[in-house]
């Protein structure tokens, strides 16, 4: 008798417990606020403080505490404000404004933590510096995102999340896990809720390396897509475009992934506009809008240019009222919750958290 009564509280024990978990597709669509976040610090380096700002706040933790000053000789300056033994760290700095002061400062960052014993470290880098040095494409020329890879790496990063590579293959720089998130899904619902006409547009690449990312916009809008190829006749000779897909009388929608000096899809909108496109916008997850950026926008034939805040944008659209920033705040906080409960992050790549 006193065996049944065991199986029997044991099994009540059992069901209770059950309700405690939810089904995979229940539990991806409950909101951040119903998880709770134990053992973890999420630390912003000075890049970024309003996305850092924002993570935070949807993760509904406050910005773990840290010094980050410089001294008179403009060495980098870190001291960690709080305990981090034990804990998962997570580190935000972006690729903007003074690139190699944020680099030393987050490399300073992730060592301080590491040394300070916490259990493990995440560099979240959503601009990833370096990015376009990915290759030897002349003699002697360096590998540099490689090289920031290792410095990463030694400093005692366990694990990177970034947000569209210039390249895929740097991934393979590393070794430690890496975790690239894609803007696209953030892009898609933009794209849907804010373009007029949308179901008619034709996706456009700048250029051939960005066929791949505009196919896979266009697949799933189920839309035309083109391309524009650049031919160089020789040195010093303004290059040559060929718009390869028809626009006449489409809104364009332009997408690459990152826009700096913005020559080269200032060119592309023009072309699209002789094309006979009705309207052109642009789109790029990285809007570094560097030198001549911002007085191009504002002359260029563009309806708007939508880009994501892993960059700070609010001066550049004080500056210039036909740059759109989208939210992806929300992408990288769901990452790094993901991330900590051990939790898949592909749901990512085709969803955006609400």
């Amino acid at each position: 008798m006193d065996f049944r009564k065991k199986l029997q509280s044991s099994s009540a024990t059992i069901e209770k417990d059950n309700d405690r978990f939810l089904p995979k597709q229940q539990l991806e669509q409950q909101p951040l606020e119903a998880k709770r976040m134990p053992n973890i610090k999420v630390f912003s380096g000075s890049s970024h403080r309003d996305l850092s700002e924002r993570i935070c706040e949807r993760l509904q933790l406050d910005v773990a505490k840290a010094s980050l000053k410089k001294f008179s000789n403009k060495e980098t300056n870190v001291e960690i404000g709080e305990s981090v033994r034990g804990e998962d760290v997570y580190i935000i700095q972006s690729a903007c404004g003074e690139i190699n002061d944020h680099l030393m400062e987050l490399l300073i960052m992730i060592n301080a933590c590491k040394i300070a014993s916490s259990s493990r470290v995440s560099a979240v880098i959503p601009c990833f510096p370096y990015a376009r040095q990915d290759k030897k494409d002349k003699s002697r020329a360096p590998i540099s995102a490689k090289l920031v890879a290792n410095m990463l790496s030694v400093a005692g990063a366990d694990h990177i999340i970034t947000m569209d590579l210039h390249a895929s293959q740097i991934q393979g720089f590393f070794d430690i896990p890496v975790d690239n998130l894609f803007a696209e899904p953030a892009i898609l619902k933009y794209i849907k809720e804010s373009i007029p006409n949308w179901q008619e547009a034709v996706i456009v690449s700048p250029d051939a390396g960005g066929a791949k990312r505009v196919t896979s916009i266009a697949d799933r809008l189920n839309v035309d897509f083109a391309l524009i190829h650049k031919e160089r006749k020789r040195a010093n000779e303004v290059e040559k475009m060929t718009l390869v897909g028809n626009v006449r009388d489409r809104v364009a929608l332009l997408v690459d992934d990152m826009a700096d000096t913005c020559g080269t899809i200032c060119l592309a909108a023009e072309k699209l506009v002789e094309a006979g496109a009705s309207a052109v916008y642009g789109f790029c997850v990285h809007g570094i809008f560097s030198g001549p950026a911002i007085q191009r926008l504002n002359n260029s034939v563009f309806e708007a240019v939508v880009v994501t805040n892993t960059i700070p944008q609010e001066q550049n659209m004080k500056k210039c009222s036909k740059i759109q920033c989208i939210d992806i705040s929300m992408i990288l906080a769901e990452a790094i919750r993901r991330t900590h409960n051990g939790e898949s992050v592909s749901y990512l790549f085709s969803h955006v958290p609400m």
